[in-house]
């Protein structure tokens, strides 16, 4: 069964992707408002009622702001860590929240989804593999360095959502606080998109398909920037830019 996915918006002012088949869905965070997830939903010509659990990475509001409303208004279960939950304002009914640990495989209808651990500035941040058997996408965000996992991840996936956040001589030279570059920068904050070109060329396989630029800076990146550096270096794979602002096409794998 073909896999569909899409990104809803991703950035620092909210991330919520979309990912399933012809029957059933789940999204990975809801950092964008009830109401904008499914205007944006119904313009792809998406439903809400396939959706059927939310995977939440990490606490940070631009992953969660929009959780809450979401699960009880549509009653959707959530797969969360205990730490990430307790170090969250997160108020959900007891009987949809399911905890998960790392390296857990979560089956939901035909889709498999691994949750695993990475580099990021939070309690218990976690990243995540979703396939069906055929094909595997993988949402690899607010990673602040490429470690052993994501790595193994990224070569076996067919489409990737992959953070580039900043240029690093626009973060060096910008408008924001040392503390704030620092932050960013630190190897638990961002990841440069030096770095992810390196994850790229490294490690892309004749797998990937399709490689989507995620989380970019608005004050630190610029989308021809990255979309031009990636492309470059791109064999069979199609590079995309994924707004902070509307949401992405629904792709297809089959």
């Amino acid at each position: 069964m073909a896999l569909y996915f899409a990104s809803l918006n991703t950035g620092s002012n909210g991330n919520c992707f979309y990912i399933g088949n012809e029957e059933h869905a789940v999204l990975i965070d809801a950092g964008i408002s009830c109401k904008e997830t499914l205007i944006r939903l119904n313009r792809l010509g998406l439903t809400i009622e396939k959706v059927k659990a939310i995977f939440i990475s990490h606490e940070h509001s631009d992953h969660i702001k929009g959780l809450s409303v979401i699960s009880k208004k549509y009653q959707i279960p959530v797969y969360i860590t205990l730490k990430t939950l307790l170090n969250s304002s997160l108020s959900l009914p007891e009987h949809l929240v399911n905890f998960f640990e790392t390296d857990d495989v979560i089956r939901i209808a035909d889709l498999n989804i691994k949750a695993f651990a990475k580099f990021h500035d939070a309690a218990e941040p976690h990243s995540f593999v979703i396939d069906n058997a055929q094909n595997k996408i993988g949402v690899f965000t607010d990673i602040g360095n490429v470690c052993e996992n994501v790595m193994l991840h990224f070569k076996d996936c067919d489409a990737v959502f992959l953070e580039a956040n900043y240029d690093e001589e626009m973060l060096e030279k910008g408008r924001y606080p040392y503390y704030l570059k620092h932050r960013i920068s630190s190897g638990r904050g961002h990841l440069s998109n030096k770095k992810a070109l390196e994850l790229f060329k490294n490690h892309q396989s004749e797998k990937l398909r399709y490689l989507f630029l995620s989380h970019l800076s608005k004050d630190n990146n610029c989308p021809d920037l990255v979309y031009n550096l990636f492309k470059t270096h791109a064999l069979q794979t199609e590079v995309f830019v994924a707004s902070r602002y509307e949401e992405t096409s629904v792709f297809i794998l089959d």
